[in-house]
């Protein structure tokens, strides 16, 4: 079950990076990368500093440790680390954000229905405070049209709030052009790049974006626990979030209860104490993502895509995807009546896949060869 015929040589250069694949053949990378090596011996690192110095690592090696971190998150998406926050999660980044902005002239926010729920529930949870959503559909369930999100924009709108790649169908979706439709009506864009950042090459400021978040748990690979937030250098004094913590005050170790004095860079969107352990796992991940290098993951992932397209196809299935190779990413839906089912005889096979409403989701990374996704395809066909 764990060929690697026919695979490129620089695939199986860093495979045995990943120790899952002496087990398993691992197609689910758009819901949790697999571990490497690296991030495992990162967080034994992490534990080795906690049993040796407890919290006496804070002040050096712990400290550095966020900073480093910063800037790796920032060469992922071309930026300097002043320019990353860092969080836990999407959800606690989308609440740094939603919490810094002024709806009373700008109500509206505008999102997608092929968007991950969570980034319109920060929006929705805001009704009571006069905050519209406005969310625009998807006429074929894999994309939606530039013209329909600028329809949708206007002059009372604060935010666009969406993704860069739809963890619905991997459609890759044109972030500049959103951010530019933003900003003609005054309005900020906002991007999640969580199922982009690692698989697709970022630039942020050739997106001209005014924040963009993503994190350890897909692409990065650094499991869960960790995420940031890029912001704008312009908007890190022009806002300030209302939903804060003492690491976004520059003089934290203060202690003052009286003032609130935050950063002037990204650090002002931050909150409450880093999770230590995920911040070293990161690291350890980020390590092989950029041993890898930008261009190279996406190369290697979308000719494994094509091919897992055309295999697919080959064997009578009908894979939701975006009509062109350019708009695509390692994110393959293939139609299911029964997607949990199909899920646990692949799994019976150890092969990793995930379920979402009517498809089975596939999805190969750098790490991957031909033969996993070819395996996938045979045990999904067979009678």
């Amino acid at each position: 079950m764990t060929s690697t015929a026919r695979a490129p040589a620089a695939a199986l250069s860093h495979r045995d990076q990943f120790p899952i694949f002496r087990h398993s053949i691992y197609l689910n990378s758009c819901s949790l990368g697999a571990l490497s090596l690296r991030a495992r011996a990162r967080v034994n690192e992490y534990l080795d500093l906690w049993e040796m110095r407890g919290a006496a690592a804070w002040y050096d090696v712990w400290w550095a440790a966020l900073e480093e971190l910063r800037t790796a998150y920032g060469r992922v998406i071309g930026a300097p680390g002043s320019e990353i926050a860092l969080h836990p999660s999407i959800s606690s980044a989308l609440t740094a954000v939603g919490e810094s902005l002024d709806y009373s002239r700008r109500p509206k926010v505008v999102v997608t229905s092929l968007d991950f729920p969570t980034i319109a529930y920060q929006w929705l949870a805001k009704a009571r405070e006069g905050v519209e959503v406005v969310v625009v559909e998807s006429p074929d369930d894999t994309r939606v049209p530039l013209e329909a999100i600028e329809r949708a924009v206007d002059d009372r709108t604060a935010l666009i709030a969406t993704s860069h790649v739809f963890f619905t169908s991997g459609a890759l979706q044109d972030a500049a052009a959103i951010a530019a439709i933003a900003h003609r009506r005054g309005a900020l864009a906002l991007i999640d790049g969580y199922q982009a950042a690692g698989q697709v090459p970022v630039d942020v400021k050739a997106l001209d974006v005014d924040f963009y978040c993503a994190g350890g748990l897909k692409w990065l690979l650094g499991g869960t626990g960790v995420a940031f937030l890029y912001v704008r250098p312009e908007l890190t004094t022009a806002l300030m979030p209302r939903a804060t913590g003492w690491f976004s005050q520059e003089q934290q170790f203060r202690f003052d209860p009286r003032a609130i004095e935050p950063h002037d860079d990204a650090r002002r969107f931050e909150a409450g104490t880093p999770p230590l352990m995920p911040v070293y796992a990161q690291l350890g991940g980020l390590e092989v993502v950029a041993e890898v290098g930008a261009a190279e993951r996406r190369r290697r992932t979308m000719a494994l895509t094509e091919d897992l397209i055309e295999r697919a196809r080959a064997a009578g299935l009908r894979p939701k995807v975006a009509p062109t190779p350019e708009e695509r990413t390692g994110i393959v839906m293939l139609p299911s009546d029964d997607p949990h089912r199909d899920v646990r005889r692949l799994a019976e096979a150890r092969i990793v896949t995930d379920a979402r409403p009517g498809h089975v989701r596939i999805s190969p990374y750098f790490y991957n060869v031909p033969d996993d996704h070819r395996a996938a395809i045979e045990r999904l066909t067979r009678d």
